[in-house]
């Protein structure tokens, strides 16, 4: 569309702009879908280490932090725990969540927190967002799974179904506590 009619130099900058951010987006989800792919055989944990939760949860809050003040959303983490895994596949997991929980939180807290029950380490992220019914916790940890009140905010349905295979990669489990206005 672009070439067929004469246009002027800005007018082609700006096409080729938007260009090269709908590639970078297709990259993006080209690479989840890979991901995916990989941990549906399984992975090999490679960088298996011990490290703090509260660090990295720290370190995740930074880079959302310009995100959460725009929003007027106050992030938190509390308590710690030590993981042994890979680190790399924890914050992307934890990062994932983090993402949603600030796209579906208006106003308000998203915290992160981290605690000993039963003798495991559970790490939560816990929102003052929307909520979610019972039919939609079923469907969210699946691929390009998107539902109603999500179709107008950017994304492929990939994030929570990538966490999902991440954290049991770890040996972990992933649940969803939530009520639709709470």
């Amino acid at each position: 569309m672009a070439l067929a009619a004469r246009r002027d130099a800005a007018t082609y900058r700006d096409i080729l702009a938007s260009n090269a951010e709908e590639f970078e987006r297709l990259a993006r989800m080209v690479s989840d879908m890979l991901l995916l792919a990989k941990t549906a055989r399984g992975v090999d944990l490679p960088h298996k280490e011990r490290f703090s939760a509260r660090q990295d949860a720290l370190a995740l809050l930074d880079f959302y932090e310009a995100v959460a003040e725009e929003k007027h959303i106050r992030l938190r983490v509390e308590g710690d725990g030590e993981i042994e895994g890979d680190r790399l596949m924890f914050r992307r997991a934890v990062s994932n969540l983090l993402s949603n929980a600030l796209k579906f939180t208006p106003h308000g807290e998203v915290r992160l927190e981290a605690e000993y029950l039963y003798g495991e380490l559970c790490i939560s992220v816990r929102d003052t967002g929307v909520g979610i019914s019972a039919e939609e916790k079923e469907r969210i940890f699946g691929a390009f799974e998107r539902l109603d009140n999500a179709r107008n905010i950017p994304g492929f349905g990939l994030g929570l179904a990538i966490t999902a295979r991440l954290v049991s990669e770890m040996r972990g489990r992933v649940e969803v506590k939530s009520v639709p206005g709470e």
